[in-house]
Order: structure tokens, then sequence, then C-alpha cells
């Protein structure tokens, strides 16, 4: 099952008896906990019916003891384990049994970053269909994403403002959901969104110093690129946000450079290099200064601070500003 399908089926009132959330897409994660929770508890006052465990220190014994309790006064009830992946296998091994019979008066649903795919929870998972997929969407699942929840609001979401919209905010799905909401307020009821809107209303301080750590890292400017870090570190966007944004410029200019090399120019090279037509002059001088070797390099830097920030310690911001030093050292 896919994540729009158990969306769907939520939103209709019915709910699958299990679900096994995996992925690190957390607003649609949570999006969905969300409409299942409506779809089988209603809107009424949590408790009754709703059992929330976390995954780390917590037994089997006690998740399942509450999927198989009878719901009170209700015809179904819902339990939501968070982080299964970090309960032990033998534990984990525990649901993929109680998967094969399931209580059919229990929505049951399980979070994970990751599953061990040879394991058995996820091998059962899969088997009864109740494995669900919730990876970051692609440009153009995120440009889908956009539009649809433009016309949930009432609102038309025109190509270009699409793309001055995502080219502000990246792939924060949470951010662009919260942006329209913004857009939709700014606009009125049933008017259509365009860029001025956009540029008017959604700031542009995330997406141009961006640019300005990318331009920074193209002409090896150490103290530029930290300064561009550091104040995207004060406006608090987190570091691993800060990473995956640059690398999404990074993998823009990569496709620039191709398209260049194709001999595409302008706002031809810029369509193939999957951003806005006004970003061509910018993205053409950015794909003249990195050669395929830095561009080879940046990335596997980026790969290297991106298990730092995950695994390590040490404070995200410094792991951040360390690897942008090594970026623009080249």
């Amino acid at each position: 099952m896919d994540i729009d399908a158990l969306l769907d089926e939520a939103r209709s009132g019915s709910f699958p008896t299990c679900a096994v959330l995996v992925g690190d897409e957390s607003f649609l994660i949570g999006r969905a906990v969300d409409a299942l929770r409506r779809a089988v508890v209603g809107e009424g006052p949590r408790g009754f019916n709703e059992d929330l465990f976390e995954g780390r220190g917590t037994k089997a014994a006690s998740v399942l003891s509450a999927a198989r309790t009878l719901p009170m006064m209700a015809s179904a009830r819902l339990v939501l384990l968070r982080r299964v992946d970090q309960m032990t296998p033998t534990d984990q091994a525990s649901f993929g049994e109680y998967l094969k019979a399931p209580s059919e008066t229990t929505c049951l649903v399980m979070t994970a970053q990751k599953l061990d795919g040879r394991g058995k929870l996820a091998k059962a998972a899969k088997k009864s269909k109740a494995w669900v997929d919730v990876r970051p969407l692609r440009r153009g699942a995120l440009r889908s994403f956009a539009q649809a929840e433009a016309r949930a609001r009432g609102h038309a979401l025109l190509g270009p403002a699409v793309d001055a919209l995502l080219d502000a905010l990246g792939e924060d799905l949470a951010a662009v959901d919260d942006a329209l909401e913004r857009l939709s307020l700014f606009v009125g009821p049933g008017v259509a969104i365009d860029p001025d809107a956009v540029h008017a209303c959604v700031t542009r301080v995330r997406a141009d110093s961006i640019w300005l750590l990318v331009d920074a890292v193209g002409l090896k400017q150490r103290d530029k690129a930290l300064a561009a870090a550091s104040s995207l570190l004060a406006d608090r966007e987190p570091p691993l946000r800060i990473l995956a944004m640059l690398a999404r410029q990074l993998r823009m200019v990569a496709r620039m450079r191709q398209a260049l090399a194709d001999g595409l120019r302008g706002a031809e090279a810029a369509k193939q290099a999957g951003a806005p037509p006004f970003k061509a002059d910018e993205l053409t001088r950015a794909a003249k200064r990195f050669r395929l070797a830095d561009l080879g390099r940046a990335f596997e830097t980026l790969a290297e601070v991106d298990m730092a920030l995950k695994g390590s310690k040490r404070p995200p911001d410094t792991v951040l500003q360390e690897g942008i030093l090594r970026l623009a050292r080249g």
C-alpha cells in the first residue's frame, strides 16, 4: 500500500487492521496517523480507545495486549507504536506473528525510519499489505503535492508559482503546507496563487542564503560560505535541512552543467536542470564555476556530513559548519 492509498482509505472512514509506516518523511507519517485516528476513534476525547507506545524500552507484550483489548463503548480502538525499529529483533518478530491474525477491532499503527527487510516484521507486513513506504518526495511529486494542497484550500497554484514556492522552501513538506495556508489567507477565497503572491508572502531569505552558500563554495570563499551557513542557523534552520537544501541546489547545478554541455541555453537549460526560468543566469554562472571533479567531491562530502549529523553526538551546528569549510576548501 502506498501513502496516498492509505490516506484515501482513512479519509473515507475506513482503516486497516495494521499499518507499518516506514520512512523519514515525518510530515506525511504524521498526516497518516492523524487521518487514521479520526477514522478509528473520531474527533472525540482520547483515552478510552487509544494507546501510544514509544519503541525504545517497550516490550512487544505490552503493545500486543493493548492491540487485543476490545474497544470500550465503540467499534474500534487505535494503538500507535512509534519507532518500532528501536525495539529488539525478538520483539519485532512478535509483531510479525500478530500480523498473521490481527484483531479486527484494532488499528495497530507502527512507524519506523528503517526496517530490516529480512526480519519477520518486514516480511509479514509486506505479505499482509500493511507495509507503507513513506519516502521524501521527488521534484515531480513535490509539485503535485503543492498543487493538491492548494486545491484543497480552494486555489489554483499556477505553474511558475509552484517553482517559486519550491525554490524558496525546498523539500520541506511542513514548510510548504504552512506557506500555502498563509498564501490562502493572503490571496483570499478562490483566487489563484501566482508567483507575485509567493514572492510577497513567502520569505526568500533561505533560498537567497542557500545560493550565497553555493556561490561561496564554488568560489572557494570559506569566510562567505561560513557566513551564509551561520545566517541560516541563526534563522533557526535545522542543520539537516540546510544540508538537504544545499544538496538539492548542487544537484541542480550538476544538471545545469549537463544541459549546457548538451547545447541548451537560458530557460531551456534551466528547465532541464529542474529550475524555474528566472534562475537560468544564476545557474549558468554556478555551473561554470564547478568542474565535474568538484561536484563529485562535494557530493561525497555531503554524504559524510549527513551521516555525521545523524550519528554523531557532537553539536549539529558544529558538524555542519565543519562540513561547509571542507566543501569551500575543495
